[in-house]
């Protein structure tokens, strides 16, 4: 038995030009009801977001919908949400976001889902969590990323002992298993970081 109880999962508003990002949400969606993790997730009717909802849901699943009111009010939320948060501002949500949730999923998305998963990996290195972290890496999406961490430790920005702790899956069937996974490694022993902050 897992103690992953629930999933925040980033992803975009709409549903992009390939047909597996959609279908990537789907089989997302589904997993994470048949497993009895409830998804956190921002809370919109729109692209991706509202469609892994929406299965999640139709499913049996919970789901938890976080917005900010300035969305609220423009009434791109999902109202069959299980619960709805609506919160004042973007910081508020991504807070909420992160305490609600046990690990984090990066779906394909814009510049939205790339800077809320880029953040999570922020808080990991400078040991603010140990929640895993997960790139759905459908039809190579996060390729470019993955490459430019690569690339930014090789030019000597990501220290050794500092790495960015994520984990890259091609199969929508891998997500659940590696969150649980790394979920028990990041409870083992600390990196040397933990010790570097201690002394700080």
């Amino acid at each position: 038995m897992h103690d992953l109880k629930s999933v925040c999962v980033y992803c975009g508003s709409s549903t992009g030009h390939d047909p597996a990002f959609v279908a990537a949400a789907d089989a997302l969606g589904v997993a994470l009801a048949e497993a009895g993790i409830t998804l956190v997730y921002g809370g919109g009717s729109l692209g991706l977001m509202g469609r892994i909802a929406h299965t999640v849901l139709s499913s049996g699943g919970n789901v938890i919908g976080v917005i900010p009111q300035f969305l609220h009010d423009r009434e791109v939320m999902l109202r069959d949400v299980s619960e709805l948060i609506i919160t004042e501002d973007m910081h508020e949500r991504k807070r909420i976001m992160f305490e609600r949730a046990d690990g984090f999923v990066a779906l394909p998305g814009g510049i939205g889902t790339l800077e809320e998963v880029v953040e999570m990996m922020t808080w990991s290195q400078l040991g603010q969590h140990e929640k895993p972290i997960v790139l759905a890496n459908i039809a190579d999406f996060w390729a470019p990323l993955n490459d430019l961490i690569v690339h930014m430790s090789a030019s000597g920005f990501i220290r050794p002992g500092w790495d960015v702790s994520y984990d890259v899956v091609d199969d929508i069937a891998e997500v659940i298993p590696t969150l649980t996974s790394r979920q028990a490694a990041l409870h083992a022993d600390r990196s040397p970081r933990e010790a570097m902050l201690r002394r700080l």
